[in-house]
């Protein structure tokens, strides 16, 4: 049976790894046959949409005026791949001294919803990330592990054609680690021999709590928050080469 999470869940719902120590490869000495199966995050691995949803934030906080919208934007980044539920509760106590109840906090997210999902379905792919998805997914299965809610998410997987490459996408409002964990388990997947590809520390953090390999997406544009010897890539086309994908295109490798 794969190998089950360990690590300590915060009251807010975030994520205390404990220790960021975990195994990491580069994707390019990946091979399918030391891989068992793929677990993506969403937003920033294989749709370029982190924009789409900071911006998101400074529009529904530009009414509290700059210093909110800072800190709002500020803690958003730093938290990124954490479900947005968790993040507007937070936001608005710690920010406004708003308690929100539950119908204005359902209220707020399906604003944001509304705001975000066509622009995310419109955005544009990660290079090399659709390559990588079609070749990777002849080898073993892939799954999508985002902090997008579900439904929301699986819509936009199928309105984007992505949703057939997938055994199952997964989104909020459960955790990072409680979905890969279990989902290893279910299929009897060694942790070892899984790579979890993801652009955020919630990301790297579930990868060290459930103990896959790790690939972290920086783009060219972005500091890395990762510790220093994590292995990060600029784009998906590096895992789309080791699985074995044709060679990127001369345009792309100019850009």
């Amino acid at each position: 049976m794969g190998r089950r999470p360990r690590f300590r869940r915060r009251g807010d719902g975030a994520l205390d790894a404990g220790s960021r120590k975990g195994r990491r490869v580069t994707a390019a000495s990946v091979t399918p046959r030391d891989i068992d199966a793929v677990f993506f995050d969403f937003d920033g691995v294989l749709v370029e949409s982190n924009e789409v949803k900071i911006d998101a934030f400074r529009r529904l906080y530009e009414p509290f005026g700059t210093d909110v919208v800072d800190q709002v934007i500020a803690e958003h980044v730093r938290h990124e791949g954490v479900s947005r539920v968790v993040k507007l509760e937070r936001f608005h106590r710690e920010f406004l001294g708003i308690v929100l109840d539950e119908d204005g906090l359902a209220d707020l997210a399906q604003t944001y919803s509304e705001m975000v999902e066509d622009v995310v379905v419109a955005c544009d792919a990660v290079p090399g990330a659709v390559e990588a998805l079609d070749v990777w997914a002849k080898h073993c299965p892939l799954y999508v592990v985002s902090g997008t809610p579900q439904d929301e998410l699986r819509r936009i997987a199928q309105r984007r054609g992505l949703d057939g490459y997938f055994a199952t996408v997964f989104g909020s409002p459960r955790v990072k680690p409680d979905i890969v964990g279990d989902e290893l388990s279910r299929i009897g997947v060694q942790a070892d021999r899984v790579l979890f590809v993801g652009d955020s520390l919630t990301d790297y953090d579930c990868a060290v709590a459930v103990g896959t390999r790790f690939l972290g997406r920086v783009p060219p544009w972005r500091q890395s928050r990762f510790p220093d010897d994590t292995e990060v890539a600029p784009d998906m086309w590096s895992l789309a080469l080791a699985g074995g994908a044709p060679t990127r295109p001369q345009a792309e490798s100019r850009a």
